[in-house]
Formats: C-alpha cells, sequence, structure tokens
C-alpha cells in the first residue's frame, strides 16, 4: 500500500490546492507524526499566499520543511502539533511541536519535534513558534522593571510579546492597535489598550509589529528621549518611509530589528530548542487562548486562506484542525 498522506500547496499566488504526499520509509532517527492541529500565521502565511515575498528575500523566508520555491507552487507553513506514531520510545504517542507545513502525517528527524508539556493543551501549542518569536524579541529588547512600554500592532506577533511582557514586574504595557474591538484582547492579556491617537507617550520601549508604515511612525512618536523601537514587523515587498528628519537625532532615539532566525546575541549560550521549550512552557497559561480566533478542518483551508488574506476573516491564529485517527480522511501508513 502506497504511503500517502495530503498537504496544502501554494499552486500560485492566491490559490491553493490539498495535494497527495507520498511518505518516505522513515529510518532509524525519525519520527512518523500525525497531525492534530496546525495555525496559519496571518502576517506571514497570508503575505506568501498573496505573492508578496521579494525575490532577494526567497532564501531568508525558506521554511524549515518547505517544499518547492516562492512565489510557488510552494507547500509552506510552520506550526504544526501531531502526535508521534512512530520513533525512538521516549516520543513514541508523545505530542509534539514542529516547524512542519500543513500536512495530514509527516516523517522527520526526531530532532525536529519538540514535546509539547502535558500542561499545554495541543491547540494552544500552534502558538509555539510565535511565542518564540516574543521570547526572541524581549531577549534582544532587555526591558528592564518598571518600563513603561508600548506594543504598537494587536496581530498574533504583537500580542504574544504582549501577554510575555505582562508577567514581568512593575513594567506597565499598552497594546496599542486601530482596531477597537483589539480592546477586549488588551483586556484577555491582562494589558492596558488604547487606540494610536490616544496612546500615552514617554515610553521607555514600543514594541512595533503593526507591519503598517503609520504603526512605525507613530511608535517613534511614543518613545521618550533615547527611547528604542524594537522592529518587528516584516514588509515584504513595500517600501516604507519615516520621519526620521523630525526629532529623531534630537531625542537620540534608537531604531533596531528582531529576526527570529537567529537567537538573539543578548543569549548566545542559548540554542533553538532551548527557545522553543521555553515557548512550550510559558504557554502552559491560558490566557494564550485568547490569540486562536478561528478554526476549519484541513480540507477547508483552500477555501479560508483567500479570505484570511483579504482580511474578511479577521483572526488572529487561525487553527486548523485534522481528523482523528480511524477517520476515513485521515490516511494511513
Amino acid at each position: 500500500m502506497e504511503r500517502v498522506a495530503r498537504a496544502f500547496w501554494l499552486r500560485s499566488p492566491g490559490h491553493g490546492e490539498i495535494r497527495e504526499a507520498p511518505l518516505p520509509e522513515p529510518g532509524d532517527g525519525d519520527v512518523v507524526v500525525r497531525a492534530l492541529f496546525s495555525g496559519v500565521s496571518r502576517g506571514t502565511e497570508t503575505l506568501v499566499f498573496r505573492g508578496g515575498v521579494p525575490r532577494s528575500q526567497y532564501a531568508a523566508m525558506r521554511a524549515p520543511f518547505q517544499e518547492g520555491e516562492f512565489p510557488g507552487p510552494v507547500k509552506y507553513g510552520y506550526l504544526s502539533v501531531g502526535l508521534v506514531e512512530q520513533g525512538p520510545p521516549a516520543l513514541l504517542g508523545r505530542t509534539v511541536f514542529s516547524l512542519y507545513p500543513h500536512q495530514t502525517r509527516y516523517v522527520v528527524p526526531a530532532s525536529a519535534v519538540t514535546p509539547v508539556p502535558d500542561t499545554v493543551p495541543a491547540a494552544r501549542a500552534v502558538l509555539a513558534g510565535t511565542v518564540e518569536t516574543a521570547v526572541n524579541a524581549l531577549w534582544d529588547a532587555a526591558p528592564l522593571v518598571g518600563d513603561r512600554i508600548a506594543v504598537v500592532g494587536a496581530g498574533m506577533v504583537g500580542a504574544c510579546v504582549a501577554a510575555v511582557l505582562a508577567r514581568y514586574p512593575g513594567v506597565r504595557v499598552q497594546l496599542v492597535d486601530a482596531e477597537p474591538a483589539r480592546a477586549a484582547l488588551a483586556e484577555a492579556l491582562g494589558v492596558d489598550f488604547a487606540l494610536p491617537q490616544d496612546a500615552a507617550g514617554d515610553r521607555d520601549l514600543v514594541v512595533h509589529a503593526s507591519a503598517t508604515e503609520a504603526g512605525l511612525a507613530r511608535s517613534l512618536e511614543l518613545l521618550a528621549p533615547e527611547g528604542t523601537v524594537l522592529e518587528l514587523s516584516w514588509y515584504g515587498d513595500r517600501k516604507v518611509s519615516l520621519p526620521l528628519g523630525e526629532a529623531f537625532h534630537s531625542r537620540r532615539l534608537v531604531m533596531r530589528s528582531s529576526q527570529v532566525g537567529t537567537v538573539s546575541p543578548a543569549r548566545r549560550s542559548r540554542t533553538f530548542a532551548d527557545r522553543l521549550a521555553l515557548a512550550l512552557d510559558l504557554l502552559a497559561d491560558p490566557v494564550f487562548d485568547a490569540l486562536l480566533t478561528g478554526e476549519c478542518a484541513f480540507a477547508e483551508l483552500p477555501a479560508v486562506l483567500p479570505r484570511l488574506a483579504s482580511g474578511e476573516l479577521p483572526a488572529l491564529c487561525h487553527l486548523v484542525r485534522y481528523a482523528p485517527a480511524g477517520d476515513p480522511d485521515s490516511p494511513r501508513l
């Protein structure tokens, strides 16, 4: 019997489809994972879906288990949680997280999966890659006790940053977003909320994650003298202009980037595995459930992704649900 799974592919910008995916014979150091949930990272994945990855960034944007090339056909994604059905005894039967695209079953090296703690539900664990981004950003930013901080952009990344910052002692966090409905999200995360025009200024640190030119300009305006904007947004092929001719120099403001593809220089002794394990530990807090704002079955993904890309479905992290074991839609080895 042929070893076949099913995978989501971007056939061309704006057009997705589900294809058969032959599974390789697992080696001694491999695991066979049956997917339970995957997550659509709305910012990055919808940008890929629209074909917005600049040619110069094709290599940098490549996902660990990507197949095909930008702008398509390409199999892309990196938030997968599943059950180990075959592999080393220490992993057999464990729920694991992997940076794998949307696929019903897959074979990867055992080193490519991270066990999900028993305290973390499988659905919530799909956020591990985004919380890992937040951890790396805060290693870069190094906030201090008592800092006044704004997070501009209440999307998936910004909300994760705000949720982690809410744990810092004495830190005052304000989540800033142009969408008034995001006030409920801020309340769930335990931080303040403001519309951009109402945001409090004199911030020691602003983390920008709105992926808009207006949001980045507003982030600079919110800084105290010698304050720092940490830029987490990725703009793809869009050009961004900034008001650096105004008070930027006289107030000695700082802008710096942060990117999860490299472990923060502030924590060079940590590995990628250390960082991901920490992210999964943090996800024991049920407050992160507020970021899971949409759900569909795997078979519905080709119809749902265009709606996510257009903004018709305003999800933060959209959850993809896979068929349970024994279901005829769940392929077997």
